[in-house]
């Protein structure tokens, strides 16, 4: 590649719209001299993929926590305060990411929008995500580790505790999204976690808002119900579970009433659709399509529970995005929950487009 190539390689990096008369301007070169570096480039496969392609995509976009996965399985009961023998393993993991790797096996055009270290568990985590999602724009911060997620999980596959490392994700501000914003205007859908600190998912809701883009915010955990804004106007679906609404209004649910005037009072905020999951519990969702509730299918084999949440949330998104109703809306995320616990993998290895609605039609 000459530098001339390179030149005009990382300014379509920098921005993937950028015409070719902003080239032309910017490198010093004619418009037509321009035109036959990129089609040089185009041909050498350098660009495949990439701005070109996003200029007729509409991709669903996924910011938020891109993480190593690391699980420790207790063999015997556990005991606190005390040594116990487990056997390990590590994976990739990270909320947004784990939507988008879902959304991507069910056919989804997906790009993924964070913040890492510049380390190898990054390129771990890419090399194993790309044939999914599109992860050339996501900022890689030599200063940072990777964010990293540690879970104990006791003999029936149920977590005991969870530790994170997201120090990296502070760094996903609203400077950083105003850098990516034609990234966001081309957008089908805005999916982001509460790993993105709160003044980001602000400047999201204000700016799905403007721009009338579809707008999924997804919770991570109790602590960080925090950072969930003050004003949802802008948000179609916040998707949470029992423990982090809880968390939000400070209080337990002892009850089935209490826990749906607890949902009220977060719906108060003005989100269209609000769904809350509690385990091995009941459903409930308030939205435009009514106030429900849906059962939770029996599974017989519970191998893991990680990545049940997001596999929920994945095809319920997928589920809204064809504009299916929302009882066909939640089997499809009940389907693809609960083949999910039954392996070992954070995202299931046999889920595409056919196998989930194949799925969704087992659910009773």
């Amino acid at each position: 590649m000459n530098e001339n190539e390179k030149l005009i390689l990382n300014l379509i990096k920098e921005n993937p719209f950028i015409s070719q008369q902003e080239l032309s301007d910017k490198v010093g070169l004619s418009r037509p001299a321009v035109a036959n570096i990129i089609s040089g480039l185009v041909k050498k496969e350098y660009v495949q993929g990439k701005a070109y392609v996003l200029n007729e995509q509409n991709p669903i976009v996924c910011i938020g926590g891109a993480n190593i996965d690391r699980k420790f399985h207790v063999t015997d009961k556990l005991v606190q305060g005390t040594s116990n023998p487990v056997t390990s393993e590590s994976s990739i993991g990270g909320v947004a990411r784990n939507v988008a790797e879902n959304l991507g096996r069910i056919g989804e055009d997906v790009l993924l929008l964070t913040t890492s270290g510049n380390d190898a568990e990054w390129q771990h985590i890419a090399d194993l995500s790309s044939p999914f999602m599109n992860v050339d724009y996501v900022e890689k911060i030599s200063s940072e580790a990777t964010g990293s997620y540690t879970a104990l999980l006791d003999q029936d596959g149920n977590m005991t505790m969870g530790l994170a490392d997201m120090s990296v994700y502070d760094k996903i501000t609203p400077e950083f999204m105003i850098k990516n914003t034609y990234l966001l205007n081309k957008s089908k859908c805005i999916i982001a976690d509460l790993n993105c600190p709160k003044e980001t998912l602000e400047f999201l809701c204000s700016y799905a808002e403007k721009k009338q883009i579809k707008l999924v915010l997804i919770a991570v955990s109790g602590p960080k119900m925090n950072r969930l804004p003050n004003n949802l106007h802008a948000v179609d679906w916040l998707i949470l579970n029992k423990d982090e609404v809880e968390s939000y209004v400070g209080k337990e649910a002892h009850s089935e009433l209490e826990l749906q005037s607890y949902m009220s009072e977060i719906k108060s905020l003005g989100a269209s659709n609000l769904i809350v999951t509690s385990g091995k519990e009941k459903i409930f969702y308030v939205g435009t399509e009514g106030q429900h509730e849906f059962q939770v299918n029996e599974v017989d084999r519970v191998v893991d529970v990680t990545g049940a949440g997001d596999a929920f949330t994945s095809a319920l998104i997928y589920g809204w995005l064809k504009s299916y109703d929302i009882e066909q809306i939640v089997n499809l995320a009940r389907a693809n929950a609960s083949k999910t616990i039954k392996t070992s993998y954070t995202v299931r290895q046999d889920l595409d487009r056919k196998q989930l609605i194949k799925d969704m039609e087992e659910i009773k």
